[in-house]
């Protein structure tokens, strides 16, 4: 009987974490998007910045990347609450606080990421770091690769070299290494990215019917390559566009799906 009990105890646990980390979550976010507000922030996109790797590494916290369109018509980033064009908010305890800038996510961590003791731990610190990177530098159109992490133990410090290749929106990686002490605590971090965007919404849309077949083929193939992350920027379009264009980009949309682009 009472393994009975203890085992509905379990599952009971389960199933209120399951419903209590997406409540929390969509609280914190609503603190994110007060904290703009109080702050006259303005045509901002969010969205959660997660990973199982992030809980383990910094638990009890919640993360959202917070930035500002750039594509096909650049919304004005901030000037006020020391806000970039793509920035990194976290939430604890109900506190909101935001990073915009590498120098910025160096002291986060420092201050905040617990000791990192064994190979899992650090892993989780630098796919966590990683992350975080990529979101200050997402435009809505970077995709990244998975990280590949290399674990080197020493004498008295271990390193962790970590890289995120993107995959598609341009090319390039982010490379990073990190160093503990014997105990696990964090010693420093040296980033190394070098990105190159690729072929962004400009105006390709509105020339899918021109009556140049070489301007419609470029068109056309532009927003191919952009593929589902173009599709922001085709919502945003089709409303404006005479119903024959709106044909041509809901073919194109199609496409792009029957393709797996």
């Amino acid at each position: 009987m009472n393994h009975h009990l203890s085992f509905r105890g379990i599952v009971v646990c389960l199933l209120l974490a399951c419903y209590s980390a997406p409540a929390l979550l969509a609280g914190d976010q609503e603190l994110v998007e007060t904290y703009l507000k109080d702050h006259a922030v303005t045509g901002f996109a969010i969205r959660p910045v997660t990973g199982e790797f992030i809980s383990r590494a910094f638990p009890g916290y919640s993360f959202f990347g917070v930035s500002f369109r750039q594509y096909p018509i650049a919304a004005p980033c901030p000037e006020s609450a020391g806000l970039q064009c793509a920035n990194l908010f976290f939430v604890k305890d109900e506190q909101v606080d935001v990073v915009s800038t590498i120098d910025g996510l160096k002291f986060f961590f420092t201050v905040n990421l617990n000791p990192a003791p064994d190979q899992d731990s650090a892993t989780d610190a630098a796919s966590s770091w990683l992350r975080f990177s990529e979101e200050l530098k997402q435009d809505s159109f970077y995709t990244f690769s998975a990280p590949v992490i290399a674990y080197t133990p020493r004498v008295d410090v271990v390193l962790v070299r970590a890289t995120a290749t993107v995959t598609a929106g341009g090319d390039g990686a982010i490379d990073v290494l990190m160093n503990f002490g014997a105990a696990g605590s964090f010693l420093g971090v040296l980033e190394k990215s070098a990105l190159r965007a690729g072929i962004r919404p400009i105006c390709q849309a509105t020339k899918l019917l021109d009556s140049d077949p070489i301007v419609r083929r470029m068109a056309e193939q532009d927003i191919l390559v952009m593929g589902r992350t173009a599709k922001p920027y085709l919502d945003h379009i089709r409303p404006t566009v005479s119903p024959e264009l709106q044909q041509a980009i809901d073919r194109i949309w199609q496409r792009i799906l029957r393709e797996g682009r």
